[in-house]
């Protein structure tokens, strides 16, 4: 099967076939695109790629502890229909509020933010890095996390501990890369 899905934001495909067939498929279509330039990737490439187009990797970005209200996912809610698990408590949420919120973010110093790392405001820790990474295009430190809902608001100055260290950072809308 093929499917015109992917994970990156890019133009691709998603192969789904027996396992045995893979590498004589893998080869072909190695050498079949190598005059376009076609070459392999890995993970690291993906969740760059995922990343620059501001996609949620489950596990790090979201996960069964986040809302699509915390997420800003909302739109995945279909509020319309009669029951679903968690209908209550994200009904309940959209009442009341959320406390926190997942944020994009560009780091304004030359730093690399990866998962874990401590997010803050001034002297206060408002949140957490999901995911980060180096953008060498734009040649610029990029990641999401998790902060106090008054401090995800676009512009609002952040700064993120890197290696003993507190970097400025600036929250931000993605895609951190407009495709043409």
């Amino acid at each position: 099967m093929v499917a015109r899905t992917g994970y990156t934001g890019e133009h691709g495909y998603e192969l789904y076939l027996p396992a045995g067939d893979l590498p004589q498929i893998w080869t072909t279509l190695l050498a079949l695109g190598a005059p376009s330039g076609i070459k392999p990737c890995g993970l690291s490439a993906r969740d760059l790629l995922r990343l620059e187009a501001g996609f949620l990797l489950y596990g790090n970005d979201i996960s069964e502890d986040t809302t699509p209200l915390e997420a800003g996912v909302e739109w995945v809610v279909r509020y319309s229909k009669p029951d679903f698990i968690g209908k209550d408590a994200i009904l309940k949420q959209k009442e009341t509020g959320i406390s926190r919120r997942l944020i994009a973010f560009e780091m304004l110093q030359t730093a690399v933010p990866r998962r874990d790392y401590p997010i803050s405001s001034g002297e206060q820790d408002i949140g957490i890095v999901t995911s980060g990474n180096f953008f060498p295009h734009k040649q610029q430190g990029v990641g999401m996390g998790y902060v106090k809902t008054p401090y995800s608001t676009l512009g609002t100055e952040i700064s993120v501990a890197i290696r003993c260290r507190s970097v400025p950072a600036v929250v931000a809308k993605p895609p951190f890369h407009k495709k043409k």
